[in-house]
């Protein structure tokens, strides 16, 4: 049982570090300009960001399940806010990775709170990590360490993909063309709309 929530978890990371967002930006920019070290910092910053999210979504939708026939609202709000945060993905404007007002170039003692800070802003951010929260409530065949597993397969994956593009920076800014970029956008918004229209059937028909 437990390798199926690690699947699951892995998979919804690489999703999430597909999306080019202020996150990719920033530790882009700050491996440019001040090095690797500097941008895993940002980039550990970011992880301590989505720990606070999930800590945060999960806590609230536990306690949302306390009230009697909640579990199919939380599901096909989940899913409605998943579909939504993918439409939105797909139709955004591509923005140049060379706009200097993207990203403010941290100094070094910075660098960890410019993480938690571009990452925490984000109202995707905390409304993806809610839909998750939502996603997780409705299985009620996870335990505790199915659960997770889960959501720290995710939190690696992202981190980790996170530092891969730090330390690829120079090389990812010479291949990812505005068609690359939007396609990739397009991609990936496609994909979790998937999940989202997914676990509203889910919720609809939980025995099919």
């Amino acid at each position: 049982m437990i390798g199926e929530p690690i699947l699951e978890g892995v998979k919804l990371g690489l999703l999430l570090s597909m999306m080019i967002g202020p996150v990719f930006f920033a530790l882009m920019t700050t491996s440019l300009a001040h090095g690797f070290r500097q941008s895993a910092i940002l980039a550990f910053g970011v992880l301590v960001s989505d720990l606070i999210y999930v800590f945060g979504s999960y806590l609230g939708v536990h306690f949302l399940k306390k009230i009697p026939a909640i579990d199919d609202y939380l599901g096909l709000v989940g899913g409605v806010i998943l579909i939504g945060f993918g439409i939105n993905f797909m139709v955004k404007k591509v923005i140049p990775i060379s706009g200097e007002n993207l990203v403010v170039k941290p100094k070094k003692r910075k660098a960890f709170f410019q993480g938690v800070g571009i990452n925490g802003i984000n109202p995707f951010v905390m409304l993806f990590w809610l839909s998750i929260a939502s996603m997780v409530s409705i299985k009620s065949f996870w335990g505790m360490p199915e659960r997770i597993f889960f959501y720290g397969s995710l939190l690696l994956t992202i981190f980790g993909i996170d530092i891969l593009k730090a330390f690829l920076a120079s090389s990812l800014r010479s291949i990812l063309s505005h068609n690359l970029r939007k396609a990739i956008q397009v991609f990936a918004g496609g994909l979790i709309c998937y999940f989202g229209v997914k676990m509203i059937w889910g919720t609809l028909y939980p025995v099919l």
